[in-house]
């Protein structure tokens, strides 16, 4: 008997317990199911990078921009699905001071990242890489395609774990909400 009531109370604290945190989650407002919205946004590390010349880029620079770094490579099917949406987004002229990176995560190879882009009829998105893989230490990457989101003073604020749907209506909306402030 004494097992029966541990087991009901553990229930009726499962189901409470259910039933808050969903109340919570539907109160953000999570415009896709694989992004991470930082409660506090973190500040960002000046990072060096190199554009497709190979010429070194340094992240501070674009301070006071909408940043979206999104971390491909060739080899990634999902990467291939979401890039044509990426470079919709970036010429989305309802963005005013929206900055896309597109680094490639292999071993620097313009042919083939150029042919990538050519392949999936990229006009806007400009190829960038990270050979020392300065990004990998700073944002702790795991796999991509991962997208990293950061405000106009240089905090990551949010974070897409996997493929998605940059011209998803319900992201446009919140993220032109960034862009904007």
């Amino acid at each position: 008997m004494f097992t029966n009531q541990k087991i009901i109370k553990f229930l009726i604290f499962f189901f409470c317990f259910s039933i808050f945190s969903s109340i919570s989650q539907t109160n953000e407002d999570v415009p896709l199911n694989n992004i991470a919205i930082s409660e506090i946004p973190k500040p960002i590390l000046p990072i060096i990078f190199e554009d497709f010349s190979g010429n070194e880029i340094n992240l501070k620079d674009y301070h006071g921009k909408l940043v979206i770094i999104n971390f491909w490579a060739t080899w990634c099917t999902p990467c291939k699905e979401e890039m044509p949406s990426l470079d919709r987004l970036y010429q989305d002229n309802n963005f005013k001071n929206l900055q896309v990176l597109a680094v490639n995560m292999e071993p620097p190879n313009t042919i083939k990242t150029k042919k990538f882009f050519a392949n999936l009829n990229i006009k806007k998105l400009e190829i960038y890489f990270d050979h020392n893989l300065n990004f990998v230490k700073e944002f702790k990457l795991r796999g991509v395609p991962t997208t990293v989101l950061i405000n106009k003073k240089g905090e990551e604020f949010a974070r897409i774990i996997g493929k998605t749907n940059f011209q998803n209506d319900k992201f446009l909306k919140w993220l032109l909400k960034y862009d904007q402030l």
